[in-house]
């Protein structure tokens, strides 16, 4: 089937608005691309664009190296009718920005995203007079800096809101852990793979509810010297005490993807491939 990601301009749904770390990661990911951003204000209304034919594609956030994986997108991938085309890592960089000619002396309120608030509240602590302010986005916090036009109002977000809503930079880069990385999902409408191509596979399973049900799949991967990359489980809501599995893992060149899943098929239950695609670069 024609990709979605072939259209020379793309409308791309994000959670956040423009300037977000999400915009950011799409115009990395389709940098030779014309990219339309449509914003939504959940991943729930992101994954309802994609599935309605508003948008192209659809970027979202699925892990970072801090916070860790973000389980009710795995949730929300199981439920929708999408599936997994591309992926992309991004340096998450925090900057702390102000309207035009403001200190950083002057500031008495920040506003951003509360994870990103958390990743910066070092920096702040010699200035005890800057209230940390939680709010729904770090793009709309730069929004909202712009809009108040109050030179005691700062914000914490990506350079591309700066510029976007032109705002000077105070300081660059002040979140506390150096290592923080996003990883993103590029989302298509539809879960048909079979004419998908790439050398990373996504899929979800669960297995029957006895002793060594799990290992047994771990042992077949294994066999065929599959490569995996992630491995998360999830709660089945309505069935005490069984466990979906997701399980990102890298083909080797020597098994086709056809031939993997018909290792495993017998031994797992509610097999789904939701996604084959290329592997994204590693910062």
């Amino acid at each position: 089937m024609p990709s979605a990601t072939d259209i020379q301009q793309l409308r791309v749904s994000i959670q956040g608005y423009a300037g977000a770390f999400h915009e950011a990661a799409a115009r990395e990911h389709f940098h030779d691309r014309e990219v339309v951003i449509v914003p939504g204000h959940t991943f729930a209304d992101v994954i309802g664009q994609i599935e309605s034919g508003e948008s192209d594609v659809a970027l979202m956030a699925i892990e970072n190296t801090l916070a860790g994986s973000l389980m009710a997108n795995y949730d929300l991938l199981q439920r929708s009718d999408v599936r997994i085309t591309g992926e992309v890592y991004l340096k998450i960089r925090q900057n702390l920005m102000a309207l035009p000619g403001v200190g950083i002396d002057e500031l008495r309120e920040v506003y951003s995203h509360p994870i990103a608030l958390v990743q910066v509240r070092e920096f702040f602590k010699p200035w005890p007079k800057i209230k940390l302010v939680e709010s729904a986005d770090t793009a709309l916090s730069a929004l909202h800096v712009k809009e108040s036009n109050d030179r005691t109002r700062g914000a914490v977000a990506h350079t591309l809101a700066a510029r976007l809503y032109g705002l000077d930079i105070l300081a660059s880069g002040i979140e506390t852990n150096k290592l923080n990385h996003t990883r993103f999902l590029v989302l298509e409408r539809g879960r048909d793979t079979s004419l998908d191509e790439g050398n990373k596979v996504s899929m979800s399973f669960s297995v029957s509810h006895e002793s060594g049900s799990l290992s047994r799949v771990l042992m077949v991967l294994d066999a065929y010297k599959i490569n995996l990359t992630k491995i998360q489980s999830t709660p089945i809501v309505g069935r005490p005490w069984q466990y979906r599995f997701y399980v990102d893992f890298l083909l080797n060149g020597s098994i086709t993807v056809s031939e993997a899943l018909a290792g495993i098929r017998p031994i797992t239950k509610e097999l789904r491939i939701q996604g084959i695609y290329t592997a994204g670069e590693k910062p």
